[in-house]
């Protein structure tokens, strides 16, 4: 009897392709499509459903400083660890869509047009979805960092939600409109981020409505405090019934590392040190509870549960499921 090694499988693979090339050629019935499936998924919190909406990936570079406590090549270790490409890192992005029965909406809405082949995804999807941007009653902003409210307009400037009330953090709001702290900016990332939120909020400060921690934005929605990734930053309890679940919105960014090592600190972070402390309060209500996690920057669709480990975390998918 042939033993099972990894040298019999290799040599069976390569005696069936030559066997395959010594034939004649066999063309598909129909060929590639070269492209991917639409990113939308949806789930019921009670009798709240929701569905996620990618809006892309990207791969890049990890850059120096990408994690600014421990060393490039700590960081790029976990990387690699987590399988990710050599020397790069992956940053998904997914947005939420809640349907409370009386009203869409919406909680971030993703890069926005034109910035990068890879994102961007979000109008697209909700086409998929069947979702006409017109029929959205409110857009929550998490934050105003550029990849959660860039797509709020359309890449020719036009509003891309005509119809919705837009909410922002109160505390965000103030920050990145504030004529002083765009001129305190440490460094071209930050003097970027506030020209960008400028830029797109040009024109609607009418149109924006200021929220508070501990209000209920939407029905069944209420915000969070989750201050640190930027003063105003925001997460948010989804209840319905007996069900309920947390959207943790930056809280972790990119769970391979940040949930597995919840004292770095990502470059993002306005604040690393109160975003430590968020991180784990939130992580260790969350794992107490068994509850039903969705980040932002989870790999799609962005959902699953936090198990407390020795050092930190680790994310439990939740499994496709062909019923809503």
């Amino acid at each position: 009897m042939t033993r099972l090694t990894r040298r019999t499988l290799l040599a069976g693979a390569t005696a069936t392709l030559a066997a395959a090339s010594a034939q004649s050629p066999i063309h598909a019935a129909m060929p590639p499509s070269g492209k991917q499936a639409p990113g939308f998924y949806r789930y019921k919190v009670g009798n709240l459903e929701c569905t996620a909406l990618n809006d892309g990936v990207l791969t890049f570079p990890m850059p120096d400083g990408f994690v600014t406590n421990v060393s490039r090549e700590r960081a790029l270790a976990a990387a690699e660890a987590a399988y990710m490409p050599a020397g790069m890192v992956r940053f998904p992005f997914t947005a939420q869509l809640i349907n409370t029965g009386s009203k869409l909406v919406l909680i971030d809405t993703g890069w926005g047009a034109g910035v990068a082949p890879m994102v961007g995804l979000l109008a697209a999807n909700l086409a998929a979805a069947s979702v006409d941007p017109k029929s959205i009653d409110v857009v929550v902003m998490s934050h105003l960092h550029p990849d959660h409210t860039g797509g709020i307009r359309t890449a020719t400037g036009d509003l891309m939600f005509p119809h919705a009330e837009i909410m922002v953090p109160a505390l965000d709001w103030d920050f990145w409109m504030s004529d002083a702290h765009m001129a305190s900016a440490p460094n071209e990332t930050m003097k970027g981020y506030f020209a960008t939120t400028r830029k797109l909020y040009s024109g609607l400060k009418d149109r924006v409505t200021a929220y508070q921690w501990g209000q209920e934005v939407a029905p069944g929605v209420i915000a969070l405090d989750a201050r640190g990734h930027t003063p105003g930053h925001t997460a948010f309890a989804m209840a319905s019934g007996a069900s309920r679940a947390f959207i943790q919105s930056d809280i972790t960014v990119i769970p391979e590392l940040f949930l597995l090592n919840p004292d770095w600190h990502v470059a993002f972070d306005i604040d690393p040190v109160q975003a430590v402390q968020t991180r784990r309060k939130f992580h260790d209500m969350a794992a107490a509870e068994k509850a039903v996690v969705i980040g932002y920057h989870f790999p799609f669709p962005a959902m699953g549960h936090v198990e407390k480990t020795e050092q930190g975390y680790r994310l439990v998918p939740i499994a496709w499921s062909p019923v809503i």
